[in-house]
C-alpha cells in the first residue's frame, strides 16, 4: 500500500500549480494587460466594463456546469480524466495569452473565459480526491494545507511575474507588454509543471459502476433542485445563505475587478500589480488570526467585523486616486479576505445537519458560483451607463449592506439546534425546550 504522505504532497502541489492562474491571469497581469493592450482604442470605462461582463459570463459558465460536474464526479470512475483535461484547457488557455495583441479584446475574453471553465472545472474533481488521499481525522489539515500552499504558490510565481515586468530586460524581454506576454505562458508551464505528481502517484478508488437511467445533466441538477427544498426547512441557514450569497457577491467582484477599476482612475500597472502581491502575503498570517478572534469573540461577530472592512474599502475606493491609496485598501483587503471566506465556510458547516454535508456543501459552492455572477455584471453595467467606474465600484456597497443585514438576523445556535433535530429527530424535544 502507497504512503499516503506521498499523494498527499502531489494533491497539495497541484493548488500550488494551478493557484498562478488565479493570482497573475485573474487577479493582477491579465487585467492590467486587458485594458493596456487587448482593450486599446476603447473608451476608458467601457474595457472596465468588457472586463467586468468577460467575467460574468465565465462564472455563468462554471456554475451551469458545476452540478453536471458534480453528478459525474460522484458517478464514475474517470475523475482524473477530467480533472487531466480541465487543467489542459486551463494551461492552454494560459499559454494561448502570450499572442494577444493590441485590440484582441475579444480574443482576450474568450481566453479567459476558456480559461476560467478550465479552472474551475478541474477544481471540481480536484476536491472530489480530498476525502480519498485523507484519513478522516486528517482531512481539515490537508484540506488547509491545500490553501496555504495554493496561497504560497500562486504569490511565488507572481512575485517572479512582477520582477519579469518591472525588469523585462534582465529577462532579454524588450518591453513590459512581451514581459506580461511571457508571464502567461509561466503561468501555464507551472500548473503543467506542478500538476504531474497528482497525475502521477494518485490512484483512482475503483468504484462499482452505477446505472444511471438519466443523464448527467439531468442527475445534477436534479439534485441541486432537491437540496433547495430540503434547505428550506433550515430557516437560520437559509437566512445565512442568502447574506453569504450578498456579501460574497462582493467580496467576488473586488478580487476579480479591483486592478481594472484601479487602471481606470490613472493608477499605473507596475503599482497595482505589486499591490495585489502584498494582498497576497498579507493574507496569509490574517487568515489564522481570524480563526482566533472567532474563538476569542464568536465567529459571527469576527465575520461582521471583516465585512464592516470591506465596506470601508468600498467607500474608500471610491475616492482612491494615487498608488499609495491603492497599497493601503491592498493591505486591508488581505487583512479580511481570507478570514471573511473560512469564517464563512466554519459558520456554514456547524449550522448542517451531519448526514447533509456533502449535499449542502455540494450546493454551498455551486449556489456561491451563480450568485458570483451579479456583482461584476453590476459593477460593469453601472460603469458603462454612467461612464464611471467609481460608480461601479460603489454600486458593491448594496452587496456589503445587504449581507451585513441580513448576518444580522442569523442565529447561529438555533441554526445548529435546528440541524441536530434533523439530524437526529429523538433530540427534538430537547431543542424546543432550550
Amino acid at each position: 500500500m502507497k504512503s499516503k504522505k506521498k499523494e498527499t504532497l502531489s494533491w497539495v502541489l497541484y493548488d500550488f500549480g494551478n493557484s498562478a492562474f488565479a493570482t497573475t491571469i485573474m487577479a493582477a497581469v491579465l487585467p492590467t494587460f486587458y485594458y493596456d493592450v487587448a482593450a486599446k482604442g476603447l473608451g476608458d470605462s467601457v474595457a472596465a466594463s468588457y472586463w467586468g461582463y468577460s467575467q460574468s459570463i465565465a462564472v455563468l459558465i462554471v456554475a451551469i456546469m458545476a452540478p453536471i460536474l458534480g453528478a459525474i464526479s460522484d458517478y464514475s470512475a474517470a475523475k482524473k480524466k477530467f480533472l487531466r483535461f480541465f487543467a489542459y484547457m486551463g494551461i492552454i488557455a494560459s499559454i494561448l495569452l502570450a499572442f494577444v495583441g493590441e485590440g484582441d479584446y475579444l480574443f482576450a475574453s474568450v481566453l479567459l473565459i476558456i480559461g476560467t471553465i478550465g479552472f474551475s472545472g478541474g477544481n471540481v474533481f480536484y476536491d472530489a480526491f480530498l476525502p480519498e488521499i485523507a484519513d478522516e481525522q486528517d482531512i481539515d489539515k490537508v484540506s488547509t494545507s491545500g490553501f496555504a500552499w495554493g496561497y504560497i504558490g500562486g504569490g511565488v510565481l507572481l512575485a517572479i511575474n512582477i520582477l519579469m515586468i518591472l525588469k523585462h530586460d534582465w529577462f532579454g524581454l524588450p518591453n513590459a507588454t512581451a514581459a506580461s506576454q511571457a508571464a502567461f505562458v509561466t503561468v501555464g508551464i507551472w500548473w503543467f509543471i506542478f500538476s504531474i505528481p497528482l497525475f502521477r502517484n494518485i490512484r483512482e478508488e475503483k468504484k462499482i459502476a452505477v446505472k444511471r437511467d438519466r443523464s448527467y445533466i439531468a442527475i445534477g441538477f436534479s439534485r441541486v433542485g432537491h437540496t433547495f427544498k430540503d434547505i428550506k426547512q433550515y430557516k437560520q441557514l437559509l437566512i445565512f445563505l442568502l447574506a453569504f450569497w450578498m456579501y460574497n457577491d462582493g467580496i467576488s467582484t473586488i478580487i476579480k475587478m479591483a486592478t481594472i477599476y484601479g487602471k481606470d482612475i490613472g493608477i499605473d500597472t507596475n503599482s497595482l500589480i505589486i499591490a495585489l502581491l502584498i494582498t497576497q502575503f498579507v493574507g496569509i498570517p490574517c487568515t489564522f488570526f481570524f480563526g482566533y478572534l472567532a474563538r476569542k469573540i464568536t465567529a459571527k461577530r469576527a465575520l461582521l467585523i471583516a465585512l464592516y472592512v470591506y465596506l470601508g474599502i468600498v467607500v474608500l475606493g471610491y475616492f482612491m486616486s494615487s498608488a499609495l491609496h491603492f497599497y493601503l485598501l491592498a493591505i486591508c483587503v488581505g487583512l479580511v479576505q481570507g478570514g471573511a471566506q473560512s469564517l464563512s465556510r466554519s459558520i456554514y458547516g456547524r449550522m448542517v445537519p451531519k448526514n447533509k454535508h456533502a449535499e449542502f456543501f455540494g450546493f454551498y459552492g455551486i449556489s456561491s458560483k451563480f450568485a458570483a455572477i451579479v456583482g461584476p455584471f453590476v459593477f460593469a453595467l453601472v460603469g458603462q451607463l454612467t461612464g464611471s467606474s467609481r460608480l461601479g465600484i460603489f454600486s458593491l456597497v448594496f452587496f456589503f449592506i445587504g449581507g451585513i443585514i441580513l448576518l444580522k438576523f442569523v442565529n447561529i445556535e438555533k441554526g445548529m439546534a435546528e440541524a441536530q433535530a434533523h439530524s437526529d429527530p429523538a433530540s427534538a424535544t430537547k431543542v424546543t425546550t432550550q
